[in-house]
């Protein structure tokens, strides 16, 4: 799985993950977002956008990452995947009651 980062002045760290978001990737994006959290990292975006498949690993990923972002008085967005079947199961797990997500990583970014 390839994975852009990017931070802004703000001090929000976009991630945008790309592929899929599954028991295989899911340690390494674990990894990441604890040597990000540890370098003082509070609020992030995680951009769905080009994540084709996701899984319960991926999700349990997330659902650490808004835990911690919380913890260090941060937060973490979600922007919606473009695939379908990755889309419907944010919807199925209810991951839209939790997270907040939004259809860009501008709309994101604003919610800060």
């Amino acid at each position: 799985m390839a994975v852009l980062l990017t931070e802004f002045a703000l001090g929000i760290t976009v991630v945008r993950p790309k592929g899929r978001f599954d028991a295989f990737s899911a340690p390494c994006m674990r990894e990441r977002f604890d040597e990000l959290l540890s370098n003082g990292n509070n609020k992030f975006v995680v951009d769905l956008s080009e994540t084709t498949f996701l899984d319960s690993a991926g999700m349990a990923v997330l659902v650490s990452l808004l835990k911690r972002a919380r913890y260090a008085n941060g937060d973490a967005k979600l922007v919606w995947p473009i695939e379908p079947a990755a889309k419907r199961i944010l919807h199925l797990t209810r991951f839209d009651h939790v997270f907040e997500i939004t259809e860009t990583i501008d709309v994101a970014l604003k919610m800060f």
